[in-house]
């Protein structure tokens, strides 16, 4: 089951931006025509000019100015400070509207918290990623990394250092990893790295460094240590699987870990 739903994630994924389209489309107004009529191309531009003007208030501000520019540039009264000035507020509202775009754009895929990937964000950076290292043929590692008892720090200290003890876990991925590295936060104590052109890196050589890092992040915190349960998969570009596999495959061996790790603790405490 648990494949299943990787699997039907990383699909929906890929349909992300055709969804998007539709979605940009099915906004706008919808111009209804009775069937035995024909709009003349005149009529259909002003009335889709109309919907789009309506159902974007920035995008009818830019086109408001660029019509003012155009009919300006026909008459004669038309001068130089007149034609800047329209000039500069379609520019404005040009780039106001780019930037708010692009922010919609970056929420969509980003998780709040840690401002790494959010699963969305994941699926679709891993997806794209993963072909470009089979084109490429490149190895690629998938690491998740799960932190130990969360739930018991979240008794302990409330949900406010929950969400701290997640902060200081994700800047000690950060630290481990590369900027062209995707990491992201899946959800609750769940992270996910893929770590591109990987042809030598393994859990011997990795863990330590991760360790090395939490082991920086837990000199600030006496009242608890931070640590990871970790699963790994390798991405073979001679034998290509799909990112739901190699999810599939992390999460078990995570599990595992994650078992080994529950088993010490008793072990311990007996």
């Amino acid at each position: 089951m648990f494949m299943q739903r990787l699997d039907k994630s990383v699909r929906n994924e890929e349909r992300l931006e055709t969804e998007s389209s539709m979605f940009r489309r099915s906004s706008t107004k919808v111009v209804s025509m009775d069937r035995g009529q024909s709009a003349s191309k005149e009529t259909l531009t002003a009335a889709l000019d109309a919907a789009l003007r309506s159902a974007d208030p920035e995008l009818d501000e830019i086109l408001s100015a660029l019509d003012e520019i155009a009919k300006g540039l026909k008459s004669a009264a038309w001068n130089a400070p007149n034609l800047e000035n329209a000039l500069q507020r379609a520019a404005s509202c040009a780039l106001r509207q780019s930037l708010m775009d692009r922010e919609i754009r970056s929420l969509a895929v980003t998780d709040e918290l840690t401002g790494l990937y959010n699963r969305r964000g994941f699926l679709t950076a891993a997806t794209h990623q993963l072909k470009l290292a089979h084109r490429q043929g490149v190895d690629a590692l998938l690491l998740f990394c799960d932190v130990d008892n969360l739930k018991r720090i979240n008794d302990s200290f409330g949900h406010r250092e929950g969400d701290l003890a997640l902060v200081r876990a994700a800047d000690a991925l950060e630290e481990t990893f590369r900027d062209s590295d995707i990491l992201a936060r899946l959800g609750g104590d769940e992270f996910a790295v893929l770590a591109l052109d990987a042809s030598s890196p393994s859990r011997q050589a990795i863990v330590p460094r991760i360790d090395e890092s939490l082991e920086k992040a837990n000199a600030e915190e006496l009242r608890y240590m931070l640590s990871f349960s970790i699963g790994m998969a390798r991405f073979d570009p001679r034998s290509p699987t799909s990112l739901g596999e190699l999810m599939g495959r992390a999460d078990q061996e995570m599990y595992a870990h994650k078992k080994v790790h529950r088993e010490l603790r008793v072990s311990r405490r007996s």
